[in-house]
């Protein structure tokens, strides 16, 4: 198990670190979007890059949260001009089914502007925050200042993760461990996602 992992995390590292930083803004840009891509593989071998001097942090994280704003732009425009009925009809094709599309729009509506920061920290809601965002027609300077600063704090704590990591430990050893939290973060993150959801369920019972 220790190796197939050790296997898989190294492939990864070697693909972030032949992509480059476009390749990051690419893979960001679709992870923000429509389809589900986690960014814990992108940004914490790319912290790991950075820690062997193979790339820039500042470029790393620049490529990471332009892409991310990119990729909330394109889940913003598409909600704004196709509307919420369309998004009801089609969003299950799109992995965003009905009702957490509507637990979703509770959530914006009840937190509003800080749903769309606190948002983009969230695994399983991030991409969707933009949604809801581009349907209430939130002024286009505020969105984006808001996807960038929560976008730009979970690309940096990522990027420094895969920084940390990399420091005074062997080589075959950092990949393991980058693995190990690789797979800390999406479980925290799953729990995140129950915790922000679980209490919405409750109180629609009630």
């Amino acid at each position: 198990m220790k190796e197939l992992l050790y296997e898989f995390v190294s492939y990864v590292v070697q693909l972030v670190g032949d992509l480059g930083y476009l390749g990051i803004f690419i893979l960001m840009t679709i992870e923000s979007s429509f389809i589900p891509f986690p960014s814990e593989i992108i940004l914490i071998p790319a912290g790991y890059h950075v820690f062997k001097g193979e790339m820039n942090a500042v470029l790393v994280v620049l490529a990471g949260v332009c892409g991310s704003l990119l990729g909330a732009y394109i889940n913003y425009f598409l909600s704004l001009y196709l509307g919420r009925g369309f998004i009801l009809k089609y969003g299950k094709y799109f992995f965003l089914k009905e009702d957490q599309f509507r637990k979703l729009e509770e959530a914006f509506l009840r937190h509003g502007a800080f749903a769309t920061f606190v948002g983009r920290l969230i695994f399983g809601i991030r991409q969707w925050i933009s949604v809801p965002a581009g349907l209430s027609k939130m002024p286009l300077v505020t969105f984006s200042l808001l996807t960038a600063l929560g976008a730009g704090i979970w690309v940096i704590i990522l990027v420094a993760l895969g920084y940390i990591l990399g420091e005074g430990q062997e080589s075959k050893e950092s990949v393991k461990l980058i693995g190990y939290w690789l797979l800390a973060v999406v479980a925290i993150m799953t729990v995140a996602y129950f915790y922000w959801w679980t209490p919405k369920k409750r109180n629609a019972c009630k």
